[in-house]
């Protein structure tokens, strides 16, 4: 008898894992379960869309419907899971038509993402906030800018928020972010390198209030202003960029235990403490290669690699997923910034002993007239002088040197191991000394 697996979500790590499972096991009956009408598409690219980089929303449809025929997979779309029984190993599913079916299993992967997260405000429940998750939330975004929107207030200053902030600036809207930490990108980067990014913003005329909590959402049954710092703000757009939080709530009906970060708690094979069920992608908790912490990253990179492991594993394929260093990158305007492992404060609050070396540089050669400035951080563990994270904001090149540095951490190199790095050059591409190798001499400088 064919083994049949069941997938709920059909995204990034939901198709990693029946991709992967199918290239194990050519026999399996593999079907896979999405409440949206469209699959396998990219949620990272909905920004691009509304500043008109990419020209339309269906241009973001990675794993067409040949795909899924390809590799004979039976897609379920508009069909919502309702619940897991996990001693009878079925789902419980609603159609659009509002038809109720049992599926049954024998192994079942658990890849429903994570949703918008609206914290408790006065006022959240009145219509008119606007996400940016799903190609819905990307195509009422775009309608409205398309009806004439001529402002935005965005609540929240991490990659979404910031994203979107720059795309509908680039359509003509005057953005103000509204951000209760004292500095954007809290997640990705320490607050001075975060300050980098903010002058560029604001310079492209996008208004930050930083330290204000958005106190109370305005209007009668649709938001007309908000409150946030003791001020009222008003725009014709209010977009919820609070964060996103694992949508864990059919794991939590069916028993499935959650881990610390309230994602679903997994091992290395990604498999939950339930015999047959795995959880990948972002309701998945994995554990973070530094701290050795539980961590729900919420990245596609993360997503593919863990639905990779899932489904291989499932295939009959032994696989382990060993963790992350949650390595970041973005591109907003002309900058770009990104990190890898821990931030000098997540490592001051993990009380790890450490070496912080900044370095300002080019990405060409000085004296060639396109180089643009490039400032990395590193974050040095100062009992053995091994990298543990990074940090870097730039005109150009940030994404590949983020790579580099992660290839250092998980490798477990010393910065006296990167300061002896054999790097290339020319003046078109890059410095003589390379800023990275720069900044390993300034580490070791201070650990003397």
């Amino acid at each position: 008898m064919p083994q049949k697996i069941v997938i709920i979500g059909a995204n990034a790590a939901g198709i990693e894992a029946a991709s992967s499972a199918r290239k194990k096991d050519r026999t399996a009956e593999i079907t896979l379960i999405t409440k949206e009408k469209t699959a396998g598409y990219s949620r990272c690219g909905l920004p691009f869309v509304i500043s008109g980089a990419i020209s339309h929303f269906k241009a973001l449809t990675v794993y067409p419907l040949a795909y899924f025929q390809m590799l004979k997979l039976n897609l379920r779309t508009q069909t919502t899971a309702i619940a897991i029984n996990i001693k009878e190993k079925t789902i419980t599913v609603q159609t659009l038509e509002r038809i109720i079916e049992i599926i049954p299993y024998d192994k079942l992967v658990i890849a429903t993402g994570a949703d918008s997260f609206m914290p408790p405000i006065k006022g959240r429940e009145k219509h008119g906030v606007l996400n940016l998750r799903s190609l819905d939330d990307g195509e009422k975004i775009d309608a409205a800018i398309k009806a004439g929107a001529k402002s935005a207030i965005i609540m929240g200053a991490g990659l979404i928020g910031l994203e979107l902030g720059v795309a509908l600036n680039e359509k003509g809207l005057q953005v103000t972010i509204v951000e209760m930490q004292p500095q954007i990108l809290p997640q990705l980067l320490d607050a001075d390198m975060a300050k980098l990014v903010q002058t560029h913003l604001e310079q492209r005329d996008i208004k930050c209030l930083l330290g204000n909590a958005v106190e109370e959402i305005l209007g009668e049954e649709k938001v007309s202003s908000i409150k946030a710092g003791g001020e009222n703000f008003m725009a014709d757009l209010y977009i919820n960029a609070f964060g996103v939080r694992a949508n864990t709530q059919l794991a939590v009906d069916a028993g499935i235990p959650i881990g610390e970060t309230r994602a679903i708690k997994t091992n290395a094979y990604m498999e939950t403490a339930i015999a047959d069920v795995y959880a990948v992608g972002d309701c998945a908790e994995t554990t973070h290669f530094i701290t050795h912490k539980p961590i729900c990253p919420q990245l596609g990179t993360v997503a593919v690699r863990q639905g990779k492991t899932a489904g291989t594993n499932i295939g009959g394929v032994n696989s382990q997923f060993t963790g992350v260093l949650a390595s970041t990158v973005t591109k907003l305007f002309d900058i770009e910034a990104g990190s890898t492992g821990i931030s000098e404060t997540v490592a001051v609050k993990n009380q790890i002993g450490i070496v912080v070396s900044t370095v300002n540089s080019k990405t060409k050669a000085g004296y060639y007239p396109s180089a643009k400035p490039l400032r990395i951080k590193l974050v040095v563990k100062k009992e053995t002088e091994h990298l543990i994270g990074a940090q870097i904001v730039g005109g150009e090149e940030v994404t590949q040197r983020i790579n580099a540095l992660s290839f250092a951490i998980q490798k477990q190199m010393t910065v006296r191991d990167l300061a002896k790095a054999d790097t290339a050059y020319a003046p078109p591409m890059c410095e003589t000394w390379e800023p990275m190798v720069l900044a390993a001499e300034m580490a070791l400088m201070k650990l003397r």
